[in-house]
């Protein structure tokens, strides 16, 4: 029988196992998530094809980060459309969503070892994202040296990791992750890539486009599961899935990107909802 998620969530336990077996799946995100060597973090070896037999949860609590990469408690203001004009600001901009590819490649390999009592085709699918996501630091990380930077040149913030691994069922990883903050960057993704194209700067816009563009699947991979396990999308449901304090509030645009949402499997009445809840929240 397909494994079915406990609706009612349940005190997340963080557990102590010890590292995967080597040559696995498993030890390939566990090793991804933990180190601190930057040519790791930046650019892993593929990850093989053999999973763990029997593996058990490994929930991490934090990733490893390199020496250079300075993290703060609060973000920095983001840069303001009309500074984009200057390539320092531009840099800034987008070293902060390269570390938001980062810790999404982080947080789908969390959720592979956390949750290995889902059925096999949800955990390579998370794996699939998660080599996604890799690709997508990579094309930031272009940019940043096309610009004149690098990675580290900026300080970061984990906000997702201060989020993501509180969620206690793949309901909820599905529900934040894929439904929320995925399915935010859509219509954060055609801001920003208007706000480069009025500073000229057609290159980087273009990665931004192509990045909300590859993440129209990962939000159509996380509705089609949580269609799975909770049956058909109602906004109600979805909301109670967010982690205390989180509110729909920080996981949208205004407006929506209406068509980019319908081509992901969410309904005009979840929309409806979306796009109604006040513009105040966590």
């Amino acid at each position: 029988m397909e494994w079915a998620p406990a609706m009612s969530a349940q005190p997340v336990r963080t557990t102590r196992a010890s590292a995967p077996p080597e040559g696995t799946v498993e030890a390939w995100a566990w090793d991804y998530i933990l180190s601190r060597d930057s040519r790791t973090k930046l650019n892993p070896v593929p990850p093989p094809t053999r999973w763990e037999s029997q593996a058990p949860a490994r929930r991490l609590v934090r990733p490893g980060r390199p020496a250079d990469w300075v993290l703060i408690p609060r973000a920095t203001r983001t840069p303001k459309p009309g500074a984009l004009v200057r390539a320092s600001a531009r840099a800034q901009l987008l070293h902060g969503f390269h570390h938001h590819e980062v810790q999404a490649a982080e947080l789908f390999c969390w959720a592979l070892l956390a949750f290995v009592d889902t059925p096999l085709r949800f955990r390579r699918g998370l794996l699939a994202i998660a080599v996604q996501e890799i690709e997508h630091a990579r094309l930031y990380r272009e940019q940043l040296e096309r610009l004149g930077s690098h990675v580290g040149a900026f300080p970061v913030r984990d906000w997702f990791w201060e989020r993501v691994p509180s969620v206690p069922t793949p309901l909820g990883f599905v529900a934040l992750m894929g439904m929320g903050l995925e399915a935010g960057n859509l219509e954060h993704g055609q801001t920003f890539a208007r706000h480069l194209r009025n500073a000229d700067d057609e290159q980087a816009a273009a990665v931004v486009d192509q990045v909300a563009q590859d993440e129209e699947a990962h939000v159509r991979f996380a509705v089609r599961w949580f269609r799975r396990w909770a049956g058909p999308l109602q906004f109600e449901l979805w909301r109670q899935e967010l982690p205390p304090p989180l509110t729909p509030t920080p996981l949208r645009g205004l407006p929506l990107a209406r068509a980019a949402r319908l081509r992901t499997g969410q309904p005009a009445e979840f929309l409806d909802s979306l796009e109604a809840w006040p513009a105040s929240g966590s």
